[in-house]
Protein backbone atom coordinates (compact mmCIF):
# COMPACT_ATOMS: atom_id res chain seq x y z
CA UNK A 1 0.00 0.00 0.00
CA UNK A 2 1.46 3.57 -0.94
CA UNK A 3 1.14 5.82 2.27
CA UNK A 4 0.30 9.35 1.51
CA UNK A 5 0.95 11.90 4.00
CA UNK A 6 -1.23 14.91 4.52
CA UNK A 7 0.12 18.29 5.90
CA UNK A 8 -2.40 20.46 4.52
CA UNK A 9 -6.22 20.90 6.31
CA UNK A 10 -7.17 21.42 2.91
CA UNK A 11 -6.08 17.90 1.68
CA UNK A 12 -8.68 16.50 3.93
CA UNK A 13 -11.44 15.16 1.41
CA UNK A 14 -13.55 14.35 4.69
CA UNK A 15 -13.95 17.77 6.15
CA UNK A 16 -15.91 20.02 5.07
CA UNK A 17 -15.23 23.17 3.74
CA UNK A 18 -16.91 24.93 6.92
CA UNK A 19 -15.05 22.29 9.11
CA UNK A 20 -11.55 23.38 7.21
CA UNK A 21 -12.15 26.84 7.30
CA UNK A 22 -12.48 26.67 11.08
CA UNK A 23 -9.69 24.84 12.18
CA UNK A 24 -7.12 26.61 9.81
CA UNK A 25 -6.18 28.99 13.00
CA UNK A 26 -6.00 25.80 14.80
CA UNK A 27 -3.24 24.23 12.56
CA UNK A 28 -2.16 27.30 11.89
CA UNK A 29 -0.54 27.40 16.37
CA UNK A 30 -0.12 23.91 16.49
CA UNK A 31 1.64 21.53 13.46
CA UNK A 32 -1.00 19.66 11.40
CA UNK A 33 0.06 16.26 9.63
CA UNK A 34 -1.51 12.61 9.25
CA UNK A 35 -1.57 10.32 6.26
CA UNK A 36 -3.76 8.04 3.83
CA UNK A 37 -3.13 5.03 5.79
CA UNK A 38 -4.15 6.54 9.45
CA UNK A 39 -7.01 8.70 8.29
CA UNK A 40 -9.02 5.04 7.09
CA UNK A 41 -8.99 4.47 10.37
CA UNK A 42 -11.29 7.11 10.89
CA UNK A 43 -15.44 6.43 11.21
CA UNK A 44 -15.66 10.11 9.90
CA UNK A 45 -19.54 9.48 10.47
CA UNK A 46 -19.07 10.10 13.98
CA UNK A 47 -18.12 13.43 15.36
CA UNK A 48 -16.71 11.61 18.56
CA UNK A 49 -14.76 9.15 16.47
CA UNK A 50 -11.20 8.35 19.05
CA UNK A 51 -8.97 8.12 16.15
CA UNK A 52 -10.27 11.69 14.44
CA UNK A 53 -9.43 13.07 18.02
CA UNK A 54 -6.12 11.84 18.19
CA UNK A 55 -5.35 13.36 14.85
CA UNK A 56 -7.86 16.04 13.64
CA UNK A 57 -7.54 19.45 15.55
CA UNK A 58 -10.05 20.65 17.17
CA UNK A 59 -11.08 24.54 18.02
CA UNK A 60 -10.75 23.63 21.63
CA UNK A 61 -7.05 23.73 21.59
CA UNK A 62 -6.76 27.43 20.97
CA UNK A 63 -7.96 27.75 24.93
CA UNK A 64 -5.05 29.60 26.76
CA UNK A 65 -3.91 26.79 29.33
CA UNK A 66 -0.84 25.18 30.10
CA UNK A 67 2.83 25.83 28.61
CA UNK A 68 4.83 24.74 25.16
CA UNK A 69 7.83 23.01 27.34
CA UNK A 70 5.41 22.00 30.23
CA UNK A 71 8.27 19.26 32.05
CA UNK A 72 11.05 21.83 31.68
CA UNK A 73 12.80 19.41 29.59
CA UNK A 74 14.51 22.48 28.16
CA UNK A 75 16.65 22.90 30.99
CA UNK A 76 18.01 19.65 31.15
CA UNK A 77 19.90 20.05 27.52
CA UNK A 78 23.78 20.02 27.99
CA UNK A 79 24.14 20.54 24.71
CA UNK A 80 21.80 20.49 21.63
CA UNK A 81 19.71 17.56 20.59
CA UNK A 82 20.15 16.00 24.27
CA UNK A 83 18.58 16.01 27.48
CA UNK A 84 20.39 14.62 30.36
CA UNK A 85 18.19 14.57 33.16
CA UNK A 86 18.61 11.56 35.06
CA UNK A 87 22.20 10.13 35.46
CA UNK A 88 22.34 7.15 33.16
CA UNK A 89 20.01 7.85 30.73
CA UNK A 90 20.71 10.12 27.60
CA UNK A 91 17.37 11.14 25.54
CA UNK A 92 18.20 12.34 21.95
CA UNK A 93 16.44 14.65 19.86
CA UNK A 94 17.49 13.01 16.42
CA UNK A 95 13.98 14.45 14.32
CA UNK A 96 11.35 17.16 14.48
CA UNK A 97 9.22 14.89 11.81
CA UNK A 98 6.69 12.15 13.11
CA UNK A 99 4.55 9.64 11.06
CA UNK A 100 1.44 12.41 11.72
CA UNK A 101 0.90 14.86 15.08
CA UNK A 102 -1.23 13.70 17.72
CA UNK A 103 -3.02 16.54 18.62
CA UNK A 104 -2.09 16.13 22.50
CA UNK A 105 1.67 16.10 21.73
CA UNK A 106 3.98 17.22 24.91
CA UNK A 107 6.54 17.98 22.05
CA UNK A 108 4.56 20.03 19.91
CA UNK A 109 7.01 23.14 19.86
CA UNK A 110 9.57 20.97 18.54
CA UNK A 111 7.57 20.93 15.50
CA UNK A 112 7.44 24.93 15.24
CA UNK A 113 9.59 27.20 12.76
CA UNK A 114 11.70 28.88 15.45
CA UNK A 115 12.50 25.00 17.13
CA UNK A 116 16.32 24.75 18.00
CA UNK A 117 16.17 21.76 20.31
CA UNK A 118 16.73 18.91 17.29
CA UNK A 119 19.72 17.98 15.38
CA UNK A 120 20.51 16.39 12.30
CA UNK A 121 24.32 15.74 12.86
CA UNK A 122 24.69 13.42 16.57
CA UNK A 123 28.18 13.96 16.83
CA UNK A 124 28.20 16.35 19.77
CA UNK A 125 25.87 14.01 21.50
CA UNK A 126 27.73 11.28 20.95
CA UNK A 127 30.97 13.04 22.18
CA UNK A 128 28.81 14.37 25.28
CA UNK A 129 27.84 10.73 25.67
CA UNK A 130 31.74 9.07 25.98
CA UNK A 131 32.51 12.05 28.05
CA UNK A 132 30.16 9.97 30.34
CA UNK A 133 30.35 6.72 31.82
CA UNK A 134 27.42 6.97 33.86
CA UNK A 135 25.16 6.74 30.98
CA UNK A 136 24.81 3.09 30.17
CA UNK A 137 21.46 3.51 27.42
CA UNK A 138 20.58 6.30 25.20
CA UNK A 139 16.39 6.53 24.02
CA UNK A 140 16.09 7.99 20.12
CA UNK A 141 13.19 10.50 20.51
CA UNK A 142 11.46 13.60 18.70
CA UNK A 143 9.91 13.44 16.42
CA UNK A 144 10.32 10.08 15.80
CA UNK A 145 13.14 8.23 14.85
CA UNK A 146 11.85 5.82 12.04
CA UNK A 147 10.76 9.06 10.26
CA UNK A 148 14.44 9.04 9.25
CA UNK A 149 15.82 6.99 6.51
CA UNK A 150 17.23 3.89 7.37
CA UNK A 151 20.78 4.99 6.31
CA UNK A 152 20.66 8.36 8.48
CA UNK A 153 19.29 5.71 11.40
CA UNK A 154 22.18 3.04 10.57
CA UNK A 155 24.40 6.18 10.83
CA UNK A 156 23.45 7.34 13.90
CA UNK A 157 23.39 3.79 15.39
CA UNK A 158 27.02 2.77 14.14
CA UNK A 159 28.04 5.97 16.15
CA UNK A 160 26.34 4.71 19.18
CA UNK A 161 27.68 1.51 18.68
CA UNK A 162 30.96 2.80 19.75
CA UNK A 163 30.24 4.05 22.69
CA UNK A 164 31.39 0.75 25.06
CA UNK A 165 29.49 2.08 27.87
CA UNK A 166 25.71 2.33 26.13
CA UNK A 167 24.36 -1.13 26.51
CA UNK A 168 20.79 -0.25 25.75
CA UNK A 169 19.18 1.93 22.74
CA UNK A 170 15.28 2.56 23.31
CA UNK A 171 13.75 3.63 19.74
CA UNK A 172 10.55 5.58 20.83
CA UNK A 173 8.14 5.69 18.19
CA UNK A 174 4.49 5.84 16.71
CA UNK A 175 5.29 5.14 13.06
CA UNK A 176 3.46 1.14 13.58
CA UNK A 177 0.49 2.77 14.70
CA UNK A 178 0.64 5.98 11.82
CA UNK A 179 2.18 3.64 9.27
CA UNK A 180 3.31 0.03 9.73
CA UNK A 181 4.13 -0.14 5.88
CA UNK A 182 7.12 1.55 7.19
CA UNK A 183 8.29 -1.68 8.53
CA UNK A 184 6.76 -3.95 5.81
CA UNK A 185 7.97 -2.22 2.65
CA UNK A 186 11.67 -1.24 4.16
CA UNK A 187 13.66 -5.01 4.97
CA UNK A 188 16.72 -3.06 5.13
CA UNK A 189 15.36 -1.09 8.03
CA UNK A 190 14.57 -4.33 9.94
CA UNK A 191 17.77 -5.94 9.05
CA UNK A 192 19.66 -2.79 10.22
CA UNK A 193 17.59 -3.31 13.49
CA UNK A 194 17.99 -6.94 13.90
CA UNK A 195 21.82 -6.82 13.47
CA UNK A 196 22.21 -3.68 15.78
CA UNK A 197 20.20 -6.10 18.49
CA UNK A 198 23.16 -8.49 18.33
CA UNK A 199 25.39 -5.85 19.58
CA UNK A 200 23.11 -3.69 22.00
CA UNK A 201 19.89 -4.59 23.15
CA UNK A 202 17.55 -2.64 21.13
CA UNK A 203 13.79 -2.27 22.87
CA UNK A 204 10.97 -0.34 20.63
CA UNK A 205 9.16 1.72 22.64
CA UNK A 206 5.41 1.63 20.59
CA UNK A 207 2.98 4.51 21.47
CA UNK A 208 -0.54 2.86 20.78
CA UNK A 209 -3.30 4.78 22.49
CA UNK A 210 -6.85 2.82 20.90
CA UNK A 211 -7.06 -0.55 20.27
CA UNK A 212 -8.31 0.37 16.83
CA UNK A 213 -4.47 1.35 16.04
CA UNK A 214 -3.80 -2.22 16.22
CA UNK A 215 -5.09 -3.20 12.84
CA UNK A 216 -4.06 -6.47 11.02
CA UNK A 217 -1.09 -4.30 9.57
CA UNK A 218 0.24 -2.84 13.05
CA UNK A 219 0.13 -6.79 14.03
CA UNK A 220 1.66 -7.65 11.32
CA UNK A 221 5.11 -5.07 11.33
CA UNK A 222 5.25 -6.01 14.87
CA UNK A 223 5.61 -9.34 14.32
CA UNK A 224 8.04 -8.82 11.72
CA UNK A 225 10.26 -6.93 14.90
CA UNK A 226 10.13 -9.58 17.24
CA UNK A 227 11.19 -11.93 14.75
CA UNK A 228 14.36 -10.06 14.92
CA UNK A 229 14.63 -10.72 18.85
CA UNK A 230 13.90 -7.55 19.88
CA UNK A 231 12.33 -6.46 23.00
CA UNK A 232 8.61 -4.20 22.05
CA UNK A 233 6.71 -2.22 24.64
CA UNK A 234 4.25 0.13 24.79
CA UNK A 235 3.04 3.11 26.52
CA UNK A 236 0.41 5.99 26.42
CA UNK A 237 -1.01 8.74 28.04
CA UNK A 238 -4.60 8.56 29.50
CA UNK A 239 -6.85 10.87 26.92
CA UNK A 240 -10.03 12.79 27.30
CA UNK A 241 -12.31 11.19 24.58
CA UNK A 242 -10.28 8.40 23.06
CA UNK A 243 -9.22 5.98 26.14
CA UNK A 244 -10.63 7.33 28.97
CA UNK A 245 -12.61 4.19 30.07
CA UNK A 246 -11.62 1.11 32.14
CA UNK A 247 -12.77 -1.06 29.11
CA UNK A 248 -11.43 0.10 26.53
CA UNK A 249 -7.78 0.87 27.95
CA UNK A 250 -8.04 -2.88 29.43
CA UNK A 251 -8.67 -3.79 26.02
CA UNK A 252 -5.81 -1.80 24.72
CA UNK A 253 -3.29 -3.57 27.64
CA UNK A 254 -4.67 -7.23 26.77
CA UNK A 255 -3.95 -7.46 22.78
CA UNK A 256 -1.06 -5.77 23.51
CA UNK A 257 -0.40 -8.70 25.49
CA UNK A 258 -1.87 -11.03 23.53
CA UNK A 259 0.56 -9.79 21.19
CA UNK A 260 3.97 -10.33 23.21
CA UNK A 261 3.95 -6.21 24.35
CA UNK A 262 4.24 -5.49 27.74
CA UNK A 263 2.83 -2.07 28.75
CA UNK A 264 5.60 0.25 30.19
CA UNK A 265 4.11 3.64 31.32
CA UNK A 266 0.57 4.77 31.40
CA UNK A 267 0.90 8.87 31.75
CA UNK A 268 -1.15 11.66 33.17
CA UNK A 269 -1.05 13.62 29.80
CA UNK A 270 0.90 16.48 30.09
CA UNK A 271 -0.26 20.04 30.84
CA UNK A 272 0.93 20.99 27.49
CA UNK A 273 0.07 24.29 25.75
CA UNK A 274 -3.76 23.79 24.34
CA UNK A 275 -3.46 20.34 25.98
CA UNK A 276 -6.46 21.19 28.13
CA UNK A 277 -9.25 19.20 26.05
CA UNK A 278 -6.84 15.66 26.13
CA UNK A 279 -6.71 16.43 30.03
CA UNK A 280 -8.52 14.37 32.82
CA UNK A 281 -7.77 14.88 36.36
CA UNK A 282 -5.23 13.13 37.67
CA UNK A 283 -6.85 11.21 40.53
CA UNK A 284 -10.05 10.74 38.05
CA UNK A 285 -7.18 9.17 35.46
CA UNK A 286 -5.31 6.75 38.02
CA UNK A 287 -9.16 5.71 39.30
CA UNK A 288 -9.36 4.47 35.25
CA UNK A 289 -6.01 3.56 35.18
CA UNK A 290 -6.82 0.79 38.43
CA UNK A 291 -9.99 -0.40 37.33
CA UNK A 292 -8.62 -1.22 33.69
CA UNK A 293 -6.52 -3.48 35.36
CA UNK A 294 -9.00 -5.21 37.33
CA UNK A 295 -9.52 -8.60 35.09
CA UNK A 296 -6.21 -8.69 33.45
CA UNK A 297 -3.87 -11.04 34.08
CA UNK A 298 -0.58 -10.16 35.63
CA UNK A 299 1.18 -9.93 32.37
CA UNK A 300 -1.14 -7.66 31.28
CA UNK A 301 -0.80 -5.05 33.98
CA UNK A 302 2.28 -4.26 34.33
CA UNK A 303 2.24 -0.67 33.87
CA UNK A 304 3.07 1.56 36.10
CA UNK A 305 0.66 5.46 35.97
CA UNK A 306 3.44 8.06 35.98
CA UNK A 307 3.50 12.04 35.45
CA UNK A 308 6.48 12.88 33.39
CA UNK A 309 6.93 16.05 35.94
CA UNK A 310 10.05 18.63 35.20
CA UNK A 311 11.45 16.89 38.46
CA UNK A 312 11.34 13.44 37.77
CA UNK A 313 8.89 10.59 37.02
CA UNK A 314 6.46 10.49 39.40
CA UNK A 315 4.40 7.47 39.91
CA UNK A 316 0.81 7.60 41.73
CA UNK A 317 0.93 4.87 44.12
CA UNK A 318 -2.52 4.70 45.39
CA UNK A 319 -4.83 6.11 47.78
CA UNK A 320 -4.81 6.03 51.54
CA UNK A 321 -8.30 7.27 53.07
CA UNK A 322 -8.21 11.14 51.76
CA UNK A 323 -4.82 10.81 50.72
CA UNK A 324 -2.84 10.40 47.94
CA UNK A 325 0.09 8.96 47.80
CA UNK A 326 3.09 9.10 45.50
CA UNK A 327 7.04 8.55 44.72
CA UNK A 328 9.83 9.09 42.45
CA UNK A 329 10.03 6.57 40.15
CA UNK A 330 12.90 8.62 38.45
CA UNK A 331 14.26 12.13 39.85
CA UNK A 332 16.05 14.63 38.07
CA UNK A 333 18.00 15.50 41.61
CA UNK A 334 19.65 11.56 43.13
CA UNK A 335 18.28 13.36 46.44
CA UNK A 336 15.11 13.00 45.51
CA UNK A 337 15.39 9.06 44.63
CA UNK A 338 12.55 7.02 45.98
CA UNK A 339 11.03 9.75 47.91
CA UNK A 340 7.32 9.37 48.92
CA UNK A 341 4.82 12.23 48.96
CA UNK A 342 1.28 12.16 50.34
CA UNK A 343 -1.24 15.05 50.02
CA UNK A 344 -4.92 15.38 50.65
CA UNK A 345 -6.73 14.09 47.67
CA UNK A 346 -7.75 16.92 45.01
CA UNK A 347 -10.22 15.98 42.47
CA UNK A 348 -9.45 19.15 40.44
CA UNK A 349 -5.62 18.63 40.38
CA UNK A 350 -4.45 18.00 37.13
CA UNK A 351 -0.31 17.98 37.53
CA UNK A 352 1.88 17.64 40.48
CA UNK A 353 2.41 21.08 40.87
CA UNK A 354 -1.64 21.79 42.15
CA UNK A 355 -0.28 19.32 44.59
CA UNK A 356 2.44 21.27 45.79
CA UNK A 357 0.31 24.46 46.49
CA UNK A 358 -1.14 22.53 49.50
CA UNK A 359 -0.35 24.14 53.11
CA UNK A 360 -0.46 20.97 54.48
CA UNK A 361 1.27 19.09 51.83
CA UNK A 362 3.27 15.89 53.62
CA UNK A 363 6.27 15.55 51.74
Amino acid sequence: MKVTHIANLDAVSQLSEAEKELLRPVADKYAFRTNSYYNSLINWDDPADPIKRLIMPTVDELFEWGELDASNEKSFQPIDGLEHKYGSTALMLVNDVCGAYCRFCFRKRLFQDDNEEVVRDVSEGIKYVKQHPEINNILLSGGDPLMMSTRNLAEIMKSINEVPHVKTVRIGTKMIAFDPYRILNDKPLLDLLGDFNKQKQIYIVLHFNHPRELTKEAQHAISEIRKKEITVINQTPIIQGVNDSPELLGELFNTLCNLGISQYYVFACRPTAGNKTYMIPLEESFEIFQKSRASLSGLAKMARFVMSHASGKIEVIGFLGDSVIMKYHSAADPKNKDRVFMFDRDPNAYWFDDYLLQDNAKI
